[in-house]
């Protein structure tokens, strides 16, 4: 039966009902029309579903699943086609449990290193989380199983995160904090979108009909299910007619009778009920086939695929050469975590894995092993007995391996960190165990950003290794060793202080608002902007071998005039070392001489190529014309202008080597005039500079016949200058002039 046909069949409490869920992962079924119920489950990472009982924050127990690494890790891998094979995987063992959609991804932004839920975001950069974004959601969709592109959006901290208002620009969330989205749903069509549970502008995203009608559906074109956060409608009928199709969990019976109410009153037309309806129904179509599925899937095929997924998001960041460590080697393993290990964070992601591989199993796999805590998780005081246990072990070896990290209390969802330090005991029993042998690589085990300026003069070695799933500790052996190369590249910058992250004076605000006062400038497009160093870049991550750039080619092809321009960036990748690697070539754009304050370079595309030693291949990466547009406001729209761009491509945001300047030609940028523009911004438009030239010859005054005074007072407003008598034209011929610029002046892009 047509969705149409179900529907003309409902009553309206029926209706009302579909629109929240049955239960804590289910949505409503009418069995008399043959409507099945159909089950959710969190999975960003790995499934945490919960048949037999529900429970937002991971308290109560799941069925178990495997653990891939969380999405801090995998962004590092710069890797569309393996977040892919994650998400098939994901979207395999959601089919053995007959589950119908996975709740995530999720691509919010990393503005600040606080966040308690980074470790469950991409990265700070929109194109990269929004490719990466792709990957996974395709292939959990090729499996025939939904996903949920989550949290849309401005969901950018943890504090009061069901009441606070994310004060943020129209460009900000045009240029940051919604391209993600946007790419996702364009290329993918995700089966849902979860609504976040802040407000923006002062307006709950769930009741948001700009974000969730205007901007996702109409715009967007997205044509799937919208469902809110667990917990986030506050008045279930507003949302309704926002454009929210599915509340969960369900408020029973409120939610349904006050959307039935309104119904009945008239304040909520029926016609948009049905929309919402027309959602659920369509959802439950497509996941009805799941529920009757009797298969399984390969556990050990999955751990192997964590281990290479965490292996390939690792990123080295400094090395003198002593890694790789030769296998056979007498090596000190040192670090609670090594035996303990973290290895995925903490709330509603949190998977109860099919097993878990210790760095210290793998470790001792490999290597001829002595093993000490050094210190403990879950406390912060150095413990001498621990420190001088540990620097015995290291003098008796012949290399340490020391495994530093955040304690799970640290980062998880439902609060921010205060701090990017790690703990107190840890740093003290890094410098003991330094002194006491130097070659010494430290493994850090994370899932936000840490500063390390206490750490990087102990470590001739560093590897980021971020949270690596439940096989993160064979994949930690694979990299130490040299029989993996080491791929990853930063998805983050990482900063030499918290003070020095541009949402630093603003994050996480209080009073139930935050000021997103940093505006476009998150991440490394604020580090860039104001010139400063940091301990390493966006994009970066070394390797085994040596990559080299050549040979870089630009050609563009349509314009700005017929929405088609584009261009089409080649590079030659040479691997220029002795091992086989993999390198992530970055394509950054800039526009110089620009009329508004734009980032000195963003990410526009990147592609990463495996090579064996010695071999070079030619890459070619494409950029449409919105990688050389800036959000204007008003008139609310891309635009491009005219005039040089530069095309960088390199190995990270401070290494690139290549640059090729293209010149676009468009029309002039610029805000419609109005009788509030200003008297410069009258002069600068053609027509209105005109406009002003024929009341001039008519015999109105001209604040240009005061010469320099133009300097002084032309950023007044036209109408403004009226009171000026005898330095511009009246308040008849202002109005009469904006009248005519509005008649005959048209949309130049």
């Amino acid at each position: 039966m047509s969705v149409d046909a179900l529907l003309d069949q409902l009553t309206l409490e029926e209706k009302a009902a579909l629109t929240s869920g049955s239960e804590f992962w289910y949505t409503v079924g009418v069995d008399r029309l043959g409507i099945r119920r159909v089950m959710v489950s969190d999975g960003p990472h790995g499934l945490r579903a919960q048949p037999q009982g529900g429970d937002h924050i991971g308290l109560n127990s799941s069925v178990p699943a495997t653990c891939f690494p969380p999405a801090a890790t995998v962004a590092s891998s710069w890797d569309p086609s393996l977040l892919y094979e994650v998400g098939q995987a994901i979207g395999q063992e959601a089919r053995a449990i007959n589950l119908s959609v996975v709740l995530g991804p999720g691509v919010n932004i990393k503005r600040s290193p606080l966040c308690g839920r980074n470790f469950e975001y991409m990265s700070e950069d929109p194109y990269l989380a929004g490719e990466l974004g792709v990957g996974i959601v395709d292939g959990i969709q090729s499996k025939g199983v939904g996903t949920s592109l989550k949290h849309f959006a401005a969901n950018n901290q943890e504090t009061d995160r069901l009441r606070v208002s994310a004060e943020v620009s129209e460009r900000a969330l045009r240029e940051i904090y919604l391209p993600a989205f946007e790419r996702v749903v364009k290329k993918s069509q995700p089966w849902t979108v979860m609504c976040s549970y802040n407000k923006i502008n002062g307006v709950f995203s769930s009741e948001n009909h700009w974000l969730l009608t205007e901007v996702l559906r109409d715009e967007w074109g997205f044509e799937g299910l919208v469902m809110s956060d667990w917990g986030a409608v506050y008045d279930r009928a507003k949302a309704v007619a926002a454009g929210l199709d599915l509340e969960m969990p369900p408020a029973l019976p409120y939610s349904p009778d006050a959307v039935a109410a309104a119904v009945r009153n008239g304040t909520l037309p029926e016609s948009v009920l049905d929309d919402r309806v027309r959602a659920v129904l369509r959802l439950a179509a497509q996941g009805a086939p799941i529920l009757d599925l009797d298969e399984s899937y390969d556990a050990d095929a999955h751990h192997a695929l964590a281990r290479r997924v965490a292996g390939e998001s690792a990123v080295l960041l400094t090395n003198d050469g002593l890694l790789p460590i030769a296998p056979g080697t007498i090596v000190a393993v040192i670090g609670e975590f090594a035996l303990t290990p973290r290895y995925q964070g903490a709330g509603s992601s949190q998977v109860n894995p099919t097993r878990v591989v210790a760095p210290l199993e793998a470790l001792s796999e490999v290597y001829e092993t002595t093993f000490a805590p050094a210190y403990t998780i879950d406390a912060y005081e150095p413990d001498d007995a621990l420190v001088a246990e540990a620097v015995a072990a290291a003098t008796s070896a012949d290399t340490v391996i020391m495994l530093l990290g955040l304690p799970g209390p640290e980062e998880s969802e439902g609060f921010d960190r205060t701090h990017m330090n790690l703990p107190a005991n840890q740093l003290a029993a890094l410098a003991a165990v330094a002194a006491a042998n130097p070659k010494l690589a430290v493994v850090l085990v994370n899932g936000s950003s840490v500063v390390l300026g206490d750490v990087m003069p102990h470590a001739r070695a560093l590897l980021e290794v971020w949270l690596g799933g439940q096989a993160g500790g064979g994949a930690i052996a694979d990299i130490v060793s040299g029989a993996v190369n080491p791929s990853g590249r930063l998805a983050e910058t990482l900063p030499h202080r918290l003070e020095d992250n541009s949402s630093y004076l603003n994050f996480p605000g209080g009073w139930q608002k935050v000021l997103y006062g940093e505006d476009v400038f998150v991440g490394y497009r604020g580090y860039d902007a104001s010139h400063t160093d940091v301990a390493f870049p966006f994009g970066y991550g070394l390797s085994y071998t040596s990559f080299e750039l050549s040979d870089l080619d630009v050609r563009t092809t349509g314009s700005v005039v017929t929405n088609d321009l584009a261009a089409s960036v080649s590079v030659t990748v040479t691997n220029t070392g002795t091992k086989a690697g993999s390198h992530v070539v970055q394509v950054y754009v800039s526009d110089p001489v620009a009329t508004i304050a734009r980032p000195p370079r963003e990410l526009k595309g990147f592609t990463k190529v495996a090579l064996d030693a010695g071999a070079s291949t030619r890459v070619s990466i494409d950029l449409d014309q919105r990688a050389f547009s800036f959000w204007l406001e008003p008139p609310h729209r891309w635009v491009v202008e005219a005039g040089d761009f530069e095309i960088a491509v390199g190995n990270d945001s401070r290494d690139l080597p290549l640059t090729h300047t293209i010149t676009v030609d468009s029309p002039p940028v610029a805000a419609p005039l109005t009788e509030w523009s200003s008297y410069e911004e009258w002069l600068a438009d053609d027509e209105g500079r005109a406009l002003l030239d024929e009341a001039s010859a008519a015999g109105q005054p001209d604040l240009r016949a005061y010469g320099d005074l133009v300097h002084v007072i032309g950023n007044f407003p036209l109408m403004s200058l009226t009171t000026f008598v005898g330095m511009s034209p009246d308040h008849d011929t202002v109005m009469e002039m904006a009248a005519t610029w509005a008649a005959h002046h048209g949309a130049t892009q």
